[in-house]
């Protein structure tokens, strides 16, 4: 129980990664509100959560829209009291190769991604600083690596980097800590993406010194639960590799 006593605040939590994350840190004993924009995957969460004998509250939302993003701040606050570790996990994306990607692809990765993300933390950032609290933002192993078809939403996740070792350097005199993960874990999108492109799938495989994707809740959850807790209080303006050991080979 390292997160006894803490609030979270994940946005996406109703599937995939978010959803891992948000048990994870449920788990440890934090009170965690989730976010998105489909209230019955929210509400499925939620109600694992409780089923665990934790605390979850739900806010229906569009992190592309500033007012969503303060609303899902002013709705922990009330529900709670309190905000000590802000998880930035939502992220919408498309895939296309460079040349047919548009300024639509574009705008959808930066609204959804660093845009929301920025929006998110500077909405937080009162009540992290009277908890002397934690951000996790979320990056990519694909953004890292330059997958082929991933231009906008490399774009995207190499801005949310920048964005949070500017804000390391920037809060750490207000005990606030930010850093990055980047996840290779086996979310539905992964799982949708990876049976419709099995050739892809060995490769991947292939590529993961580990041999396997990572498991949303047990080991990307359980990390970020480590990372916001007091066992971890030295670090920011770091990123955390949580892919296996992809990025080594490609």
């Amino acid at each position: 129980m390292r997160l006894k006593r803490k609030v979270a605040l994940v946005t996406g939590g109703g599937q995939g990664v978010g959803r891992g994350i948000a048990l994870a840190l449920a788990t440890e004993g934090a009170a965690v509100v989730i976010t998105g924009r489909t209230e019955s995957k929210l509400k499925d969460t939620a109600a694992e959560i409780a089923g665990r004998g934790g605390r979850a509250h739900t806010v229906v939302g569009d992190v592309c829209e500033r007012s969503d993003v303060d609303h899902m701040v002013a709705q922990t606050l009330r529900e709670f009291g309190a905000l000590d570790v802000l998880v930035n996990n939502a992220q919408s994306s498309v895939q296309r190769r460079l040349e047919q990607t548009s300024y639509d692809d574009l705008e959808l990765a930066y609204r959804s991604g660093p845009l929301a993300t920025f929006h998110a933390m500077q909405a937080a950032l009162p009540w992290l600083r009277e908890s002397r609290g934690s951000v996790v933002n979320l990056g990519s192993s694909t953004a890292v690596q330059g997958d082929p078809t991933f231009a906008s939403y490399a774009m995207a996740k190499e801005a949310i980097r920048g964005l949070t070792r500017v804000a390391a350097r920037e809060w750490g005199t207000y005990g606030i800590r930010v850093n990055v993960i980047c996840p290779a874990a086996l979310s539905p999108a992964a799982e949708l993406y990876l049976t419709a492109h099995p050739e892809h799938a060995e490769r991947l495989a292939a590529d993961i010194p580990l041999g396997r994707l990572g498991d949303p809740e047990e080991d990307i959850g359980r990390a970020v639960a480590a990372l916001v807790s007091d066992d971890m209080a030295y670090l920011t303006g770091a990123t955390l590799m949580l892919e296996g050991g992809r990025t080594l080979i490609g």
